[in-house]
């Protein structure tokens, strides 16, 4: 065990903690690996090498940065912002998307149709193709419909009629973000949160990902592995502690941690990586309880395509970095636009492979 002092409250740290920061480093690592197109293995751990993990950065993660690449694509109005986030994230599949804009070419507004949507996803569904990802389980809002997706659909619509985008742009900050989307239909603190930080991406809000955070249940039982006691902090607190100590954590550790070209750990980060945490200790501390009592990692590794040269929030300032770095590097440089189509900015070593 470890005592941490945080003013007159101590933590007590159990040895899931090194676990967590070791997660963090190594995951990154594998990151950049696959990003300069280094052939694998990316890290020598068993753990992180057999199974599947997401990035320690979310915005680094293959779908969020296809929803990034949407984001920017099409009018900037806070409608047609909302309608795309939203659009994507209830399927949070990029070919459940590419099915969309096939149909509609640009989202937006004008050519958003739930009648013809509804019919697009129902013949992908007869041709057996699966129209969400496993990821988020979004419960189906209750609209009438027989089917998950056209309520969804429905959602959208009330969603957007409700005035919901000139309100989000009013918003004096991420909590207040979070609070409007919350007050919608089957939009639960996880998922009221996850929509808080992917609109956070787009134009139509600019706050600090360090403002606010919600522990997810994942990330609560990695937390629970991490933590024996909290002396009254909740999970929070103990997250922002994560934040604020990162630099210091990684040393300690001995850790070489690779940041996101010059972007630490925010918040939201650290939160997943304790839901990450929470899956390596069940095989890595399998004596460790957490909340929910699973045992297993379910998802195996299973070698995909390789890295596509990232883009993110252009007010986040880092896209020149990405460029810089990956192009100093002397081979073909290739960044996807939202449709899968390479456009060519510089040079680096990963190869692209379009997501149509």
């Amino acid at each position: 065990m470890r005592l941490i002092r945080v003013g007159s409250r101590k933590l007590v740290a159990s040895p899931v903690l090194a676990s967590y920061w070791l997660v963090a480093s190594e995951r990154q690592r594998i990151y950049h690996g696959k990003l300069y197109g280094q052939p694998g293995p990316w890290s020598a751990d068993p753990i992180l090498t057999a199974h599947r993990f997401t990035n320690a950065y979310r915005a680094a993660d293959r779908v969020s940065q296809d929803l990034i690449r949407v984001q920017y694509e099409g009018p900037q109005d806070p409608d047609n912002i909302l309608l795309r986030t939203l659009l994507y994230r209830f399927f949070n599949k990029p070919e459940t998307w590419c099915l969309i804009e096939g149909a509609v070419g640009v989202v937006s507004t004008e050519t958003f149709d739930t009648g013809v949507l509804d019919g697009v996803l129902e013949d992908a569904m007869g041709r057996g193709e699966r129209v969400y990802s496993p990821a988020y389980i979004i419960p189906p809002p209750p609209f009438g419909a027989q089917r998950k997706h056209l309520n969804h659909l429905r959602l959208i619509e009330h969603i957007l009629a409700s005035g919901a985008g000139r309100e989000l742009a009013g918003a004096s900050s991420l909590q207040q973000v979070y609070r409007i989307l919350s007050t919608y239909p089957s939009l639960g603190p996880f998922l009221a949160f996850q929509l808080t930080i992917d609109l956070n991406y787009s134009t139509l809000i600019d706050f600090d990902e360090n403002e606010f955070v919600v522990a997810g249940p994942g990330a609560r039982s990695g937390l629970a592995k991490c933590f024996l006691d909290t002396d009254g902090f909740g999970p929070e607190d103990v997250i922002r502690w994560m934040v604020d100590h990162q630099e210091g954590e990684f040393e300690r550790h001995g850790l070489d941690f690779l940041d996101l070209f010059g972007r630490p750990l925010k918040m939201i980060d650290c939160q997943n990586l304790f839901c990450e945490t929470d899956k390596y200790a069940r095989v890595a501390h399998p004596e460790t309880a957490g909340i929910g009592g699973r045992v297993r990692i379910k998802q195996r590794y299973v070698p995909g395509r390789p890295v596509a040269a990232p883009f993110f929030p252009p007010k986040w300032g880092i896209n020149d970095a990405v460029e810089n770095e990956l192009g100093s590097n002397g081979q073909t440089y290739a960044r996807e636009d939202p449709r899968g189509k390479a456009v060519v900015l510089g040079t680096v070593n990963a190869p692209v492979l379009a997501f149509g």
